[in-house]
């Protein structure tokens, strides 16, 4: 065992370097999570009251200090309803990368000697080729490929198809004179499990004003779960595709299947 490293007055421990590494761990992955969003501003300002009531305190302005006291007393309540989709976003990302995660492991013990027909490779020449239309003519569309997760939630606010995935059935949801081309459409293991699906809004800063509402909804998604979603500009017919919360715009039909290709395969290897 490793002996204790004595520091003046101070005796150090292997464990409480440890600790320390643990924390810087912890607080650098806290600040990614909220870089870049409102969250930060007010992460901010919880921190200047903080440091405000310390000073207070220890200046012995007993009334401020008091009021101040019962702010942060309340603090960590205060914390979880203000850093809510932060908090789940941290979350996710540990439960995804846990051994234990997702379904995978359980199908794994019980059907391991099943190859299950639904855990097909998804199609993705049918999504590109729809996309691919659906940019030429400038439709509008947003698409969500559900990975891990069924996002049962989120397809419960749409209508219910649990129809085969095609590019056909895709460019007929998003048609403009459809009833289901409004909100987003989501496949699940090659099927296109429900369609005019609500998805959460980004508050995301950093995503261009020019952008709509489908864009900042694929953002918004991919915020709060391991899902991709793909989104046409029905100005520009422009394809964008977002992962992790991040959006890369303007990618072609090539461009788009690759990427795909990569992002399932980076979730398929993280469950």
């Amino acid at each position: 065992m490793m002996a204790d490293i004595p520091l003046m007055f101070i005796t150090l421990r292997w464990l409480d370097v440890l600790d320390i590494f643990l924390v810087a761990v912890l607080i650098y992955q806290l600040y990614k999570l909220v870089k870049g969003t409102v969250a930060i501003r007010i992460f901010l300002g919880i921190l200047a009251i903080y440091l405000l009531w310390k000073l207070v305190s220890a200046l012995s302005m007993e009334l401020l200090s008091e009021i101040l006291g019962q702010f942060i007393g309340v603090g960590v309540l205060a914390l979880i309803i203000v850093f809510q989709q932060e908090i789940r976003r941290f979350l996710l990302i540990v439960g995804s990368q846990s051994p234990f995660a997702g379904a995978g492991l359980i199908n794994k013990i019980v059907n391991w000697s099943k190859a299950n027909s639904e855990d097909q490779d998804l199609d993705t020449n049918s999504i590109v080729r729809a996309c691919f239309n659906m940019s030429r003519s400038k439709t509008g569309a947003l698409i969500v490929i559900a990975t891990d997760t069924e996002l049962k939630y989120h397809a419960s606010t749409g209508d219910q198809l649990d129809a085969k995935l095609s590019a056909p059935l895709l460019e007929s949801i998003f048609f403009k004179n459809s009833p289901l081309h409004d909100g987003g459409a989501i496949i699940h293991k090659n099927k296109v499990v429900a369609a005019r699906c609500i998805l959460p809004i980004s508050d995301n800063p950093n995503i261009p004003s020019n952008l709509g509402l489908r864009h900042r909804a694929a953002v918004g998604l991919t915020e709060s779960s391991t899902a991709i979603a793909i989104v046409i500009s029905e100005e520009n017919g422009k394809i964008s595709l977002a992962a992790n919360g991040k959006l890369q715009n303007g990618l072609t039909p090539d461009e788009l299947g690759e990427e795909l290709k990569i992002q399932i395969k980076r979730d398929q290897e993280a469950s």
